[in-house]
């Protein structure tokens, strides 16, 4: 989930919305200035009505965002990086970079979050007493009476035990104390998380049919959400159980084709693009330093007419922009990063900075194409790490993990 609109940060943590969040909030000022308030506080003027609704608009946004920066902090406390917070259309994604160690600690990250809302909803329900009773003012306290019932209503929903709800985290981690392996029971829950988006999407279609358009459209979203990442999230334990163990050196392409950052576009067609089947070149100065990386994308949105007085300097991805791993780094760990990069490629340097291999979609592909060659079980029996360290639970490294939770 990409951020939109940046915020800086809070608690050390890059904060940003996403373009799609200003839907929600024209759907909550629209709803409440000219349908819930209204009805309920009536005799105000339009404009009173429609400073109320952004009001609770925000305050319900720094209620997600508190909930999202609970899961963020927590996470860190137990020695998990957070790439960023992004608020959206359907709520917040607080980005992990890792997976917890144990079970328990699993917990405490997927539960704080809805914990979190629930206090905000206590909260918000003081205030509206206050505000009603002390200060007199009816249409303030109903503000904050609706951000207690939406603060309630979103912990209580959050709790369902399906991925990547909470309750999804919360069942995953009772799986993983029960069964002693993460992995299926990540494949568990997020397979329970698929069944229950079908049955939100079923139940949207049926309240649509019952001639509640708007609410059973909304419902089918969200359904389509979680079948969408459940799935995703299904996938992306499965393929990091099958690349556990593996090394960067293990899977890189060695002794990479290079190039000269001042060779021209043509040069390089003519000395390599026809001759070898390669679609990667990295670029080598005199000096052995790697400036850049170009692929066979990038050669084809040369113009021919050009591609004589084109430099590969000139198109070619930066070296700031590519990642850059080790040999014996994790391969789990660098596909986090080449997944946000442009070319979806990295670059193997040893310590002195030399050029040694590639890592290209290819590379992976391969890796994950004979993955069942190489363990039979996928999900029981030691293997790696595990032999060295006995009576230990599993605790397999996935790719970037996402904590979604659903308005």
């Amino acid at each position: 989930m990409r951020s939109s609109i940046p915020l800086g940060r809070i608690a050390g943590v890059r904060v940003g919305l996403n373009i799609s969040v200003l839907v929600i909030v024209v759907i909550l000022v629209v709803g409440l200035a000219f349908g819930r308030f209204p009805a309920v506080f009536p005799g105000r003027s339009p404009a009173v009505y429609l400073l109320a609704g952004l009001v609770a608009a925000v305050l319900f946004l720094a209620s997600l965002l508190a909930h999202e920066l609970a899961h963020a902090v927590t996470a860190r406390r137990h020695g998990i990086d957070v790439a960023q917070i992004t608020l959206w259309l359907l709520g917040g994604v607080a980005e992990l970079r890792g997976e917890p160690r144990t079970p328990g600690a699993d917990l405490k990250i997927a539960v704080v979050g809805p914990l979190t809302s629930l206090l905000v909803g206590v909260v918000s329900g003081a205030i509206a007493l206050l505000a009603d009773a002390a200060l007199g003012t009816p249409l303030l306290a109903g503000v904050f009476w609706y951000l207690a019932a939406v603060n309630v209503l979103l912990a209580i929903f959050n709790l369902i035990p399906a991925a990547p709800l909470d309750g999804g985290r919360v069942l995953r981690a009772a799986l993983w104390a029960r069964w002693g392996d993460r992995t299926r029971a990540a494949v568990a829950a997020a397979r329970a998380g698929r069944v229950f988006g079908y049955v939100l999407i079923a139940l949207g279609f049926i309240q649509v049919l019952a001639g509640l358009g708007f609410q059973g459209f909304w419902l089918a979203l969200i359904g389509l959400f979680l079948v969408n990442a459940a799935t995703a999230e299904e996938q992306q334990t499965q393929l990091g159980h099958a690349l556990y163990g593996l090394r960067v050196a293990d899977v890189m392409s060695g002794n990479p084709i290079t190039a000269h950052p001042d060779e021209t576009v043509a040069g390089l067609i003519d000395r390599v693009v026809l001759r070898h089947r390669l679609s990667t070149y990295p670029l080598v100065d005199g000096h052995g330093t790697f400036t850049g990386l170009v692929t066979l994308n990038r050669i084809r949105q040369v113009l021919p007419q050009d591609r004589a007085v084109t430099r590969l300097s000139d198109i070619a991805c930066p070296a700031h922009e590519v990642p850059k791993a080790r040999p014996d780094e994790q391969l789990t760990d660098l596909l986090q990063r080449m997944g946000r990069s442009t070319d979806g490629r990295a670059v193997v340097l040893d310590p002195t900075g030399r050029l040694l291999g590639l890592i290209t979609p290819s590379d992976v592909s391969r890796v994950v194409a004979t993955a069942g060659l190489r363990a039979t079980d996928p999900y029981l029996g030691p293997r790696g790490a595990d032999i060295a360290v006995p009576h230990q639970r599993r605790e397999e490294p996935g790719p970037v993990r996402h904590h979604h939770d659903a308005t």
